[in-house]
């Protein structure tokens, strides 16, 4: 990496579309390499060289995701996503074959002295993940996601004379007048309903991709392999069912608690879905400024965090890895991806004037901060896994608390405690789409009716209080086609809730000893993904969430603290 690269800014990255031929010619030379190593010297060269070659071609991947999200109607990007999408499996196929002969080096016990087991643990989860005969699957699993993504992207409503996206007219569905939000959420419902077929069809042709893909690999169904596919080598589905279980069990009756404070603070007979959004009868909290302020403050409050969190905030925003504004053209939603060729994270969001726009801005600031504090490792430990990484995030959250002020000035209380109360109210929907998956692949055979209709079972099983009314295409249990990562990452979901009660301990802790509480989570930003799921949690002294029990615990801090505030003054 050269020192110019480092040196520029986003706008100045440049795109080269990357050359497969060679690199699947480079890539079989280094398996011949490895095969043939006399010592345990050459075949870490051939490690070390095939991370330089495959550098530059997955920072060009990054990349142009990266320019297609913020502008999904430009031609050349959606041009070189569908040729990433459509060629890359190719070099996947070269590539696993280097990993086989990696882990059945006759060097293995000193590959693993010098990598680590864990290394050998995620590539041998991987081989089970993928053969040859996937190929066509996965092309056309990956061009029939993009078909969701397109279509969602491309629908939008006139609102007061305005085309507005889906992420725009979300903002209106928070307003404090009920006719606004009612006017809101009716238009983006009716989306969804013109959709219905369409969503259903694009979800129908990926249940079938992805179970045959399954099939062809030796498994039951596309579940086992959904759990390799995400590099869970410390828990299974029998230990996901039982947390969902303590959520139904300790977390449902708390948000149903907390559903009826609402609908009395608020001042109503009965709660509906339009008046969910709105926590206050003054309305929701909101930063009092739009992106530039936002990252000025922001600027302070990481300064004032930590050392490190200061020097991560100020690359981030020298060469400008942020792209925040909600525009018509982009992608739905946010996240944080790693440019490993300028060792740059970036942050991608769309910002609509609500709380949401702190959240995500923090949220996403959890992920950068830890790639960035973890950008040294090799590729396979920059990031932990899902659940793992979610904790970084969703923990950050917690950690500017003290600074929130700055962002919502006197309603600064009154977000600390939406913040709390949303992502404890977040557990169960989180819950019911990881169970709505389990469901759906475990039944490839359901019809796009028959899965709407277990959806609105399993709804009113974590979601009680849930009253549509006469919504169609939610009364029908279409909720779940607005939630992207059911489509695009199949059982994701379920790692933000295990993260969430990660989260949830560092909050406790922080308010007993911030030092120490901070020092616990540094010290697991800087591990990187050097270890699985539940080592990590020892490494941030977290109790495992997959214990019974530890969501009790978790939980009842945030109940005293809730208990102790008093929401109608808000």
């Amino acid at each position: 990496m050269t020192k110019d690269n480092l040196d520029l800014k986003f706008e100045d990255y440049k795109y080269v579309r990357p050359d497969l031929e060679k690199l699947i010619a480079d890539i079989r030379a280094l398996t011949e390499r490895l095969i043939n190593a006399k010592t345990v010297d050459e075949a870490i060269e051939t490690y070390n060289e095939l991370n330089k070659v495959t550098s530059d071609a997955d920072s060009m991947v990054s990349l142009a995701h990266v320019k297609n999200s913020i502008d999904t109607k430009d031609e050349f990007y959606d041009k070189e996503m569908q040729f990433i999408q459509e060629n890359f499996p190719k070099v996947e196929e070269v590539s696993v074959e280097y990993i086989r002969e990696f882990v059945n080096s006759k060097f293995r016990k000193e590959l693993e002295e010098k990598f680590g087991v864990y290394l050998f643990q995620k590539y041998e989860n991987y081989l089970l993940t993928f053969n040859p005969s996937i190929i066509e699957d996965l092309v056309e699993e990956a061009k029939v996601v993009m078909e969701y993504q397109k279509l969602l992207s491309s629908c939008s409503k006139e609102w007061n004379g305005e085309q507005l996206n889906l992420t725009q007219l979300s903002k209106y569905s928070q307003d404090k007048d009920a006719d606004v939000r009612r006017k809101a959420t009716n238009l983006i419902s009716e989306v969804y309903d013109e959709q219905t077929e369409k969503l259903d069809e694009i979800y129908d042709k990926i249940v079938k991709i992805r179970d045959r893909m399954a099939k062809k690999l030796g498994y039951k169904n596309f579940v086992e392999l959904g759990y390799k596919k995400m590099g869970r080598v410390d828990y299974n589905a029998k230990d996901v069912e039982s947390y969902r279980k303590q959520i139904v069990e300790t977390i449902v009756p708390i948000c149903n608690k907390l559903r009826e404070e609402q609908r009395k603070r608020i001042g109503l007979d009965k709660l509906t879905f339009y008046d969910e959004p709105i926590f206050f009868k003054s309305g929701n909290p909101a930063p009092h400024g739009e992106k530039d302020w936002m990252l000025e403050r922001a600027e302070k409050m990481y300064s004032e965090l930590s050392p490190e969190t200061k020097e991560f905030f100020d690359f981030m925003k020298r060469k400008n890895l942020f792209d925040l504004d909600a525009k018509s053209t982009k992608a739905a939603g946010g996240y944080c991806t790693y440019l490993s060729n300028w060792r740059s994270p970036f942050i991608f969001a769309n910002f609509n004037g609500t709380t949401h726009d702190v959240e995500v801005l923090t949220h996403e600031a959890g992920h950068a901060f830890q790639v960035f504090s973890s950008r040294d490792y090799i590729p396979e430990y920059t990031w932990p896994g899902m659940e793992s990484a979610e904790i970084h995030s969703m923990s950050m959250e917690f950690f500017t608390w003290p600074w929130m002020d700055l962002f919502f000035e006197e309603e600064a209380d009154k977000f600390r405690y939406n913040h709390i109360t949303h992502a404890l109210m977040f557990l169960p929907y989180g819950a019911l789409i990881d169970e709505f998956q389990h469901v759906v692949y475990e039944n490839p055979e359901l019809s796009p009716k028959e899965r709407r209709a277990k959806y609105r079972e399993l709804e009113k099983k974590y979601l009680p209080h849930r009253d549509y009314d006469g919504i169609k295409v939610l009364e029908e249990g279409g909720f779940w086609f607005r939630q992207r990562h059911v489509y695009q990452m199949p059982f994701y979901y379920i790692d933000y809730t295990l993260a969430q009660v990660c989260a949830f301990q560092f909050w406790n802790k922080d308010r007993k000893d911030h030092k120490t509480a901070f020092a616990d989570y540094l010290r697991l930003c800087k591990t990187g993904g050097t270890k699985p799921f539940l080592q990590l949690l020892d490494v941030a002294r977290l109790e495992n969430p997959f214990i019974n029990g530890t969501i009790k615990k978790a939980v009842e801090p945030i109940e005293e603290y809730l208990n102790s505030v008093d929401a109608s003054k808000f």
